[in-house]
C-alpha cells in the first residue's frame, strides 16, 4: 500500500491521475495522510474508478453535488464512479488517515456486457442518484462490510494468487453493497446532466485560469447560457462561477507556494490574481495567513 500526501490531476482537468494504475490490473491501494495535503483538504475532482475507503484515524468530511457526510475513525464508504467530490479534514488534534481501495469495475465484471456487469455492476455504477454509500459502526450489515474492507488490505501482495484473492474479496464487498442499495436502484430516474456540464466548465477554467475569464466563456464551454451556468454552479457546488474561478486560482497559488521558489509576485500573476496587494488580501482571507507565511509552513513540512 502506497502512502500519499497530495493529489495529482490529468493536465487541464480535475480528473484524478492515479500513478501505478495499470490496464492489466486496474487497482491500487493507498494510505492517504490527509494532514499533509496542502491546506488539509482535497479540492473538487473526480475519477472513473470506484473508491472504497476506511477511516483509520481522524475525521473527514466529504462533499458531493447532492450531499455531505462526516466520516469519523472506524467508518467508511463507497464513492461511485465519476462523482464530483471534495474532502476536508475536521480533526485538529489527531492524524487523519484514510485507507483506499481504488479500482475500475472491469476488475470485477470482466468483459464489458458480461452477465456480472449487467446484473450487479452497471445498475449501481450508472445510478446517478447514488453518489455515496456511507458505512458506519453500529449497523450490523454495514459493520460487516467495513470489516471486509479492512481485511482486504491485509491480503499479502507478494504471494501466489494475490490478484485472484483480492478480486474475490472486492466482489464479496460489492455484492453486499449492491444488496444494500437495491431499494434505491428501483427508484432510478433520468440522469442529472448538471454534473457533466459542470465538469466541462471546470475543465475550461482549469485550462485558462491564468487568463482573464468571462462567465460567458465558461458557459459556452458547456453550451449553456450565463443564467444556466450560474444555476449549475450554485446547485452543485454552492458557489458562483466567479467564486469558483477565484478559489481555483488560490488553490493553484497554494500549490506553487508550497512546491516552488517563484516570488510571491510571480505566483500572483501566474495564477491570474493580478497585483501583489490584491493577492495578499484575498490570500489571507482564503488561507488565514500571508503567502510568505504559507510557503514557510508547508515547505517546512517537507523537511
Amino acid at each position: 500500500m502506497k502512502s500519499i500526501q497530495k493529489i495529482e490531476f490529468h493536465i487541464g482537468t480535475r480528473e484524478e491521475l492515479l500513478p501505478g494504475f495499470a490496464d492489466d490490473f486496474p487497482y491500487i491501494a493507498s494510505r492517504a495522510e490527509l494532514d499533509k495535503y496542502a491546506g488539509r483538504f482535497v479540492p473538487w475532482h473526480w475519477h472513473r474508478t470506484v473508491e472504497l475507503f476506511y477511516m483509520e484515524s481522524g475525521t473527514l468530511e466529504y462533499f458531493t453535488p447532492k450531499g455531505k457526510w462526516v466520516f469519523p475513525a472506524g467508518s467508511g464508504g463507497m464513492l461511485n464512479s465519476n462523482v464530483l467530490h471534495m474532502t476536508k479534514v475536521l480533526s485538529q488534534k489527531e492524524e487523519t488517515v484514510q485507507l483506499l481501495h481504488i479500482f475500475d469495475v472491469s476488475f470485477l465484471a470482466g468483459e464489458r456486457g458480461s452477465r456480472i456487469a449487467q446484473k450487479y455492476i452497471d445498475p449501481l455504477v450508472q445510478a446517478a442518484q447514488i453518489e455515496m454509500l456511507p458505512l458506519f459502526p453500529g449497523n450490523p450489515a454495514q459493520e460487516e462490510v467495513l470489516k471486509l474492507i479492512r481485511e482486504a488490505f491485509r491480503i499479502p501482495g507478494e504471494g501466489i494468487g494475490y490478484e485472484m484473492e483480492l478480486r474475490n474479496a472486492l466482489s464479496r464487498i460489492w455484492l453486499r453493497l449492491f444488496l444494500g442499495a437495491e431499494p434505491m436502484l428501483s427508484g432510478a430516474g433520468e440522469a442529472d446532466k448538471s454534473s457533466d456540464r459542470l465538469k466541462r466548465m471546470m475543465v475550461y477554467i482549469h485550462e485558462h485560469y491564468p487568463e482573464r475569464i468571462a462567465v460567458s466563456e465558461v458557459a459556452a464551454a458547456a453550451f449553456l447560457s450565463e443564467r444556466e451556468c450560474f444555476r449549475v454552479f450554485r446547485g452543485c457546488l454552492n458557489m458562483t462561477p466567479v467564486e469558483y474561478i477565484k478559489s481555483y486560482r488560490l488553490q493553484m497559488a497554494c500549490r506553487m507556494l508550497a512546491g516552488g521558489r517563484e516570488t510571491v509576485t510571480a505566483v500572483s500573476h501566474a495564477c491570474g490574481l493580478g497585483s501583489g496587494s490584491y493577492f495578499g488580501k484575498v490570500f489571507r482571507e482564503y488561507a488565514g495567513c500571508t503567502p510568505t507565511q504559507y510557503r514557510a509552513r508547508w515547505q517546512d513540512c517537507d523537511r
